[in-house]
């Protein structure tokens, strides 16, 4: 029998958001899972899983019943001749990394953090970079979930497959996820060469950069005209480095949040600092060479408000060049570096923002020095008109303003995604506050 602990306090790793569940569960199986269900319809409670907790937004909070699927992690089975694997859905993406170099394999796309769990990292339309490559959800090949009434159902390309084409974008809005099975490739070297160069020379040769590199990115330092580039390309190479030894010993990241500190009483700091990090940070080109995953996860060290929108490719550049130009209308708006500019394959995913069309995101954030807290509500705004006006869809897992008549604008697969969540939960036991602004 599955025990629920009264008295846990859920906060997200960005202390932006928690909440306080009635009943915090942690079950072991699959059985367990469906006591909870149970015990939910009984008391006409909702319920929201939680896994690694990185959502910068409100999606997983709840005053109800809270499933963390931590003790859910299991590799199930790795098919070596297809390269696929299939795992407990509460399994971190860091775990599941070395569990895969055991088997020789790997995810051929991953994010900047892997303390992750899966059926979040897809629920929440998880990407990185690289125009060649989908959102981490385009990687599944099936999953299984349990419903709202308890019935567990398969879905892939072949069964269930409208199921399918909602589940791997899910939000937590269509039942529980139990098992993924990701399609992996052999495992892999990448090479990383960082340089620095200027928002216009990016801007006007970036079909040549996005050719140039299988997993290009750039970011810009707001308030300046400086960009650091990212090219990161699958080799041959041994492991090996030549990082900034003023980023590899964390120096500046202790210096860059005292004078973010600073700055929140001398707001007019802010350019200069973004100044002073690119040319200490990020001046001159750097190479190493280490295993996929190391090269594509990133320390996030500091506390911070996160937007990020995707839009069509081709605007980009307007994008980009109307956001400067309305900070430097506005010098009293303060704008932390960096500006992170990543792009994604187009699918045909419901909810994803990259739905039917190849996508820019366009990545703002603003630091939080201590957990001190930081003006940052009339960029966020002129940033996200921006992005309407472009054709921009927010990435779920952020905090936006949208509401359920943004989406029906924004996705032409949205009242597809209502009509099967719907069928599958018509008392709303997997809704929350987050949810029920994306669908009423």
């Amino acid at each position: 029998m599955v025990i629920g602990h009264a008295g846990f306090k859920f906060q997200n790793w960005a202390e932006t958001y928690g909440s306080q569940p009635e009943l915090y569960f942690q079950p072991t199986s699959v059985e367990q899972v469906k006591e909870i269900l149970d015990l939910a319809r009984q008391r006409s409670k909702r319920v929201k899983v939680v896994g690694g907790g990185h959502s910068p937004s409100d999606i997983a909070c709840t005053d109800d019943f809270m499933i963390h699927m931590n003790k859910m992690n299991k590799v199930l089975k790795v098919d070596k001749e297809k390269k696929q694997v299939t795992v407990e859905a509460g399994i971190l993406l860091a775990e599941l990394n070395e569990e895969l170099r055991n088997y020789g394999l790997a995810l051929s796309n991953l994010g900047a953090v892997s303390e992750v769990a899966a059926a979040g990292v897809i629920g929440t339309g998880t990407h990185n970079t690289g125009i060649h490559h989908g959102i981490l959800s385009t990687q599944v090949v099936a999953l299984t979930m349990i419903t709202a009434s308890g019935e567990i159902l398969e879905c892939s390309e072949s069964t269930n497959a409208d199921l399918f084409q909602a589940a791997r974008l899910h939000l937590g809005a269509l039942g529980v996820i139990l098992t993924v099975t990701f399609q992996c490739v052999s495992a892999y070297y990448l090479q990383e060469i960082q340089f620095s160069s200027t928002l216009k020379e990016v801007l006007d040769n970036l079909d040549e950069h996005l050719q140039t590199s299988e997993y290009f990115r750039f970011l810009w330092f707001p308030h300046t005209e400086n960009v650091y580039v990212l090219y990161q390309d699958p080799t041959d190479k041994p492991p090996s480095s030549s990082a900034n030894w003023f980023l590899d010993y964390a120096i500046g990241y202790y210096l860059l949040e005292f004078l973010l500190w600073i700055s929140t009483f001398l707001p007019r700091l802010v350019p200069w600092i973004n100044k002073f990090f690119f040319w200490v940070l990020y001046k001159g080109r750097t190479e190493r060479v280490d295993i996929s995953y190391k090269v594509f996860n990133f320390e996030c060290r500091f506390r911070q408000h996160v937007q990020d929108w995707a839009i069509p490719i081709d605007k980009t550049k307007e994008a980009l060049l109307e956001l400067k130009a309305w900070l430097d209308r506005n010098p009293k708006v303060v704008a932390h570096f960096p500006v992170e500019v990543r792009f994604a394959q187009g699918d045909n995913i419901l909810l994803s923002p990259c739905f039917h069309r190849d996508s820019c995101y366009m990545n703002i954030l603003m630091h939080r020095p201590y957990g001190k807290d930081v003006p940052f509500q009339q960029y966020w705004l002129e940033y996200e008109t921006i992005m309407k006006k472009c054709g921009g869809r927010p990435h779920w897992a952020k905090a936006h303003t949208c509401t359920s008549k943004d989406f029906e604008v924004m996705y032409p697969g949205f009242q597809k995604f209502c009509s099967i969540r719907e069928s599958l939960d018509p008392t709303g036991m997997f809704l929350n506050t987050y949810l029920e602004k994306v669908f009423y």
